[in-house]
């Protein structure tokens, strides 16, 4: 289902003129979104003033942009094919279909990120059109629509539909010899290969009141790519503990440990960090690609001009080399 909307005010003034937040409120909410950095509509969304629904509806109308339901919506599966599953992760957006002028509409949570739709226009071959969705429906999107999701998805409803025991118990099947099959040493896995092969520098996985948010870190920019139920957060973090080797049952203080392993025929080396908080331990991965860190001068895609100049000006003893980039 697409809603058509037409641009006006200020999101804050829309809600308040909807009657769907007081004054007060609003005040409050800017306040805070101006102290805390982050958008009107996330702050409004965590304050519990609106729903994410609600607040994505009013943001459509703000910037003259169609909403779209996911949930109800039937998506072209050849069109969402045409977006490679890294880069609508990176970019929490889902292709959904090809318009009638030939364009493809691609639901995003943040329509306003031109890169984004520079990056899916060049890899399509399409020209692009935006609409409006929640977070919460365009990951649920993709977890249908992506094979590797999927998986994910299916593991952590086994991995949560195991943790009837006590945690003791859960502990001591993650780390029980041959216990490969299990439900969570395969998400666990999941999420490291996933990660790999997203080229992703770190693994953030932060616990929530009621949940567990896991995020990658691609291009210095972290991406949320999924929420797992709060029942399987004892057991990644018992098995990410046992695999770097730190003590599994100290929760109180933070550890360091190191992973190493093979993704995809590369030499991985993962640096495992656990921090306590008040919701659990937050683990955060840094990961190292030995393979990428020996490369050759020869491998860096040097034009033959541009290598014999280098060549030149690296032999000589005075002067400098500067390196830029985004």
């Amino acid at each position: 289902m697409t809603v058509e909307t037409k641009g006006t005010t200020d999101l804050g003034d829309l809600l308040l003129s909807r009657a769907l937040i007081t004054p007060e409120e609003l005040e409050e909410a800017r306040d805070s979104a101006g102290l805390r950095g982050r958008s009107m509509s996330r702050v409004l969304v965590e304050m519990g003033l609106v729903t994410e629904t609600a607040a994505v509806l009013v943001l459509a109308q703000q910037m003259g942009l169609d909403f779209i339901d996911l949930g109800e919506a039937s998506l072209d599966s050849s069109a969402v094919a045409l977006v490679p599953e890294a880069v609508a992760r990176r970019y929490l957006c889902i292709a959904v279909s090809i318009d009638d002028d030939g364009k493809l509409v691609v639901a995003m949570a943040d329509p306003g990120n031109v890169v984004a739709v520079d990056d899916i226009r060049a890899i399509t071959k399409n020209d692009v059109r935006t609409v409006l969705a929640t977070k919460a429906d365009i990951l649920g999107a993709m977890n249908r629509f992506y094979r590797l999701e999927g998986a994910a998805e299916s593991l952590v409803e086994e991995a949560a539909a195991a943790k009837d025991s006590e945690e003791k118990e859960l502990e001591e099947a993650v780390s029980a010899a041959g216990a490969q099959d299990a439900p969570i040493i395969k998400l666990v896995n999941l999420l490291i290969t996933q990660a790999v092969n997203d080229r992703a520098s770190d693994i953030h996985i932060e616990p929530e009141e009621k949940s567990l948010r896991v995020r990658y870190r691609v291009d210095g920019v972290l991406h949320e790519v999924m929420n797992p139920p709060k029942s399987v957060q004892a057991g990644i973090a018992s098995r990410l503990k046992i695999m770097a080797e730190i003590n599994i049952a100290e929760r109180r203080i933070p550890q360091d440990g190191r992973i190493g392993l093979v993704v995809g025929g590369k030499q991985i080396d993962l640096r495992v960090a656990t921090l306590p908080t008040v919701h659990g331990e937050k683990i955060v991965m840094r990961i190292l690609d030995k393979s990428s860190v020996l490369l050759k001068l020869q491998d860096l895609a040097f034009s033959p001009g541009n290598f014999k100049r280098y060549e030149e000006s690296f032999t000589k003893p005075y002067g400098a080399i500067l390196v830029t980039g985004p």
